[in-house]
């Protein structure tokens, strides 16, 4: 083994995942959440996607944009969790150099998506609490799929160095991935050459976007809340102010969990290594779970649509 992880390798090598470093003879444990949180978010966007197609009321831009995350959280778990999965459960660790790199492109590429998505649906939120009478004017639905067009586009281009570098490089050091799927630093790393290009190229790209569309965000919630205080009656504040709840509460869950799994990485040192796996997995499994279900919980429309789906259900039995 010693000797096939330190010999020269091209780009039609396999790399091996070792999943959870440290933790292998748990995978199986392991791998119940990790399911579980897969099948709901699988379940869960389905279910939006459904919903919003059936229900003439639900055409409308708010609930595009949510479409478009849906598919996004949908192809962002998607991207992973399978070869998570058959690591843990039948031990399948090697992956292809192309898949890799295909996996890892994938990956980026729909985080800085969901991002863009995020700031498009403040953005909508603005128009429609702070200037309601040019909302339906501005944002048609060929704005809105001009919007999402340019989100993929930006990701794509974004994330399209991260592919044109690896693959130029030597990989000597070792084939071995401690990850159980393809992290951009974490295959850069295992590249026998200067690799300060790749890293100053991702420090900008985080800066561009996880700097930059929180502060478009918190600039757009800044005038929508000025507006809300504006209005006369509380319970008038309050209509108002709950149709923003789900994508609040969305947004939090997508940047807290970056942000501590960034923090993690920077500042824990001294962490064990399975620690920062586990620990980077909450950014990528947790917000494609939790979207659907906070939308589908704090949204009106869609909830009642649920109920009466359930209860239509009910009397027929």
């Amino acid at each position: 083994m010693s000797d096939s992880n330190t010999t020269d390798f091209t780009n039609s090598s396999n790399f091996i995942l070792l999943g959870i470093p440290g933790l292998e003879t748990a995978h199986i444990w392991i791998s119940i959440p990790f399911c579980s949180m897969y099948m709901i978010a699988i379940l869960g966007n389905f279910t939006i996607l459904f919903i919003i197609k059936r229900e003439p009321s639900l055409h409308a831009s708010m609930y595009y944009f949510l479409c478009m995350l849906a598919v996004t959280d949908l192809v962002l778990s998607t991207s992973i969790l399978p070869k998570t999965l058959s690591i843990f459960w039948f031990n399948s660790r090697e992956i292809d150099f192309g898949a890799c790199l295909t996996q890892l492109y994938f990956l980026h590429c729909f985080l800085v998506t969901e991002s863009g998505i995020f700031m498009a649906m403040a953005f909508d939120r603005y128009m429609a609490i702070c200037d309601p009478l040019r909302h339906s004017i501005i944002l048609t639905n060929s704005m809105v799929a001009k919007i999402g067009l340019a989100g993929v586009l930006r990701s794509s281009i974004l994330m399209l160095p991260y592919i044109l570098v690896a693959r130029q490089w030597p990989y000597c050091r070792t084939n071995i991935i401690p990850h159980f799927y393809c992290q951009h630093m974490a295959v850069v790393k295992l590249a026998c050459a200067e690799i300060h290009v790749s890293n100053y190229y991702s420090l900008s790209v985080v800066f561009c976007v996880f700097g930059l569309d929180p502060f478009v965000i918190a600039m757009s919630y800044t005038q929508i809340l000025r507006a809300i205080f504006s209005l006369p009656t509380k319970d008038t504040r309050l209509k108002t102010f709950g149709t923003c709840g789900s994508h609040l509460c969305a947004i939090l869950a997508f940047y807290i969990s970056c942000l501590f799994s960034a923090l993690t990485h920077q500042f824990g040192k001294n962490m064990a290594s399975h620690f920062h796996v586990l620990i980077a997995s909450i950014y990528l499994l947790m917000p494609p779970m939790l979207n659907p279900i906070i939308y589908g919980v704090r949204t009106k429309q869609i909830r009642d649509w649920l109920l009466r789906l359930f209860s239509h259900k009910g009397t027929n039995i």
